[in-house]
């Protein structure tokens, strides 16, 4: 377990506090294709979960709804001051199914037990996501199923042509990349789930995108969000920076416009339901 409050140095994007409520944001925006990806898995009730970088919770409240009474969820993240915005949301919800604990991915003590281990816009912001991968798929009960959202940063549209919203999509991939990230692991997954041992790998890919909405507000908050790591990396001066907000915002504000957020590869997988598979798997990679 780590005692640290702070996102990894690899993290790009304001924690806290303050990037809790873009985290609600997003949540809000995706929770359509992420509902959907779990009934595609065939979440049920009964089952144990880990959200792995579970952030504010979102997710995991709706993984503690759909799981029930019966099961559990558990969710790890490395930054405190959302944790404790979580518990706290979690008892006004009513869900006692659910826990959180902070700790950094390579950190935790994980054990084979869930049926479903989750990871959202995690891997992306790490400099080993594969480490991370191998290390989050230990906890994955034999028969259970691994399953992951990440970007494709540079997957973004907007209508007509901004140059605003191309340059804080250069600047964010940019600020990522500087850092060790990768903002464009999406289109990794599947093979990164095969490396681990999943079978039965499958994807889908989603964007949601819109003309009206919170959607279109995510672009000019995340710009506000890696404005520090932007500045730090000597990418844009502070007047380049604002200028890209506000026109990011004037832009939203225009019912004329369409915008995307990154597109989003879903991957899921299984992991080997009995120890003679598990060796036969690791025989033949």
């Amino acid at each position: 377990m780590t005692n640290s409050a702070s996102p990894p140095s690899s993290y790009i994007i304001q924690g806290g506090i303050e990037g809790r409520e873009r985290l609600r944001l997003l949540a809000r925006v995706m929770r359509p294709t992420t509902m959907s990806l779990f009934e595609r898995i065939g979440l049920r009730s009964g089952m144990s979960c880990l959200d792995m970088g579970c952030g504010g919770g979102d997710v995991a409240f709706e993984l503690a709804r759909l799981v029930g009474v019966n099961g559990r969820v558990l969710g790890f993240d490395i930054d405190e001051p959302k944790l404790e915005i979580a518990r706290s949301e979690a008892e006004t919800y009513g869900l006692r199914n659910i826990t959180f604990q902070q700790s950094e991915v390579m950190d935790c003590e994980l054990k084979p037990e869930f049926d479903v281990v989750y990871a959202r816009f995690l891997l992306t912001h790490l400099q080993d996501p594969a480490g991370a991968l191998a290390r989050i798929h230990q906890a994955v009960a034999p028969g259970g199923i691994l399953v992951v959202e990440d970007i494709d940063f540079t997957g973004h549209f907007c209508s007509p042509s901004s140059t605003a919203f191309s340059r804080y999509v250069e600047l964010y991939t940019q600020a990522a990349q500087r850092r060790g990230a990768d903002p464009n692991i999406g289109p990794r997954l599947p093979g990164m789930l095969m490396d681990v041992g999943c079978q039965r790998v499958q994807m889908h890919v989603v964007q949601p995108a819109t003309y009206d909405g919170e959607a279109k507000l995510i672009s000019a908050i995340t710009m506000e969000k890696i404005a520090d790591a932007v500045l730090a990396a000597q990418l844009a001066s502070p007047s380049e920076v604002e200028q890209i907000i506000s026109e990011l915002y004037q832009f939203a504000r225009d019912p004329r416009t369409v915008m995307s957020i990154p597109r989003i590869v879903q991957t899921w997988g299984y992991r080997a339901a009995s120890s003679a598979d598990l060796r036969a798997g690791g025989e033949s990679r």
